[in-house]
């Protein structure tokens, strides 16, 4: 059977490609997909262990049979739909233009809220004491939306927040430039200011969007926050059968 494979961020240079297909046997589980771009690719076995895997476009472990057709994604750290049934006021959103902030906050707020908090990060000019030119932003896409309107509803049941606004920049970013804009609108500040720091603190460990940080002497692909334990690869792919191409 054939299934699709995508890499993002640093993987994509450790393999030299975005995206591939293998030949796996009926039956075949995530981990031989492991075990074959670790022999292909040293470094990349060293990496296993960070990284959390996707299998159409839903987290998933390294014991998931594998079907024709799926596509598989190899997600390293993260730089930092609604769930079924879900719904809350507000907007979810990956752009390439830059964020109006203003207006995403006009949009959300209401009569009857007494706070609309506002996390707006911004492109920085340098890191760790490089002096930064620009930075590049990636992402998973369709699966960054997923995840990112699946904070939206948690944090709104979790908070008892009215509404919630994410808007996640791509492509490339200039110093100064607002990368990523949480706004959440509640009756009460203690629930926004506390659903606002968990969604930007959780945006950044789960979903998929990478940055690359380009300096006067070079560029890197930004270490990311680990994945939670529950989605995270555990180490360790020995035994299995090596896929093919």
């Amino acid at each position: 059977m054939k299934i699709g494979v995508l890499f993002f961020g640093v993987l994509k240079e450790l393999v030299g490609r975005p995206d591939d297909t293998v030949v796996l046997p009926e039956g075949a589980r995530v981990r031989e997909l492991l075990l074959y771009y670790g022999r292909e690719a040293p470094r990349f076995e060293a990496m296993v262990p960070s990284l959390a895997i996707s299998v159409n476009q839903q987290y998933a472990g390294v014991d998931r049979t594998l079907h024709e057709g799926d596509e598989v994604g190899l997600l390293p750290p993260v730089s930092g739909g609604f769930e079924e049934g879900g719904e809350v006021p507000g907007e979810v959103r990956l752009v390439r233009e830059r964020i109006a902030a203003e207006a995403v906050i006009a949009r959300l707020k209401r009569p009857e809220d007494g706070a609309a908090v506002i996390f707006d990060g911004v492109v920085r000019d340098n890191t760790r004491g490089r002096r930064t030119l620009y930075l590049d932003y990636e992402a998973y896409e369709a699966m960054a939306v997923k995840q990112m309107e699946s904070l939206a509803v948690e944090a709104q049941e979790r908070f008892a927040v009215r509404g919630v606004s994410i808007v996640h920049r791509l492509g490339r970013l200039q110093i100064g430039e607002t990368s990523v804009l949480i706004v959440v609108a509640a009756a009460h500040r203690g629930p926004a200011f506390e659903a606002c720091r968990w969604i930007i603190d959780t945006l950044k460990k789960t979903v998929p969007i990478w940055k690359k940080e380009y300096f006067a002497d070079g560029a890197v692909w930004a270490d990311g926050e680990a994945f939670p334990e529950e989605i995270r690869c555990p180490g360790g792919t020995a035994g299995e059968q090596p896929a093919s191409k």
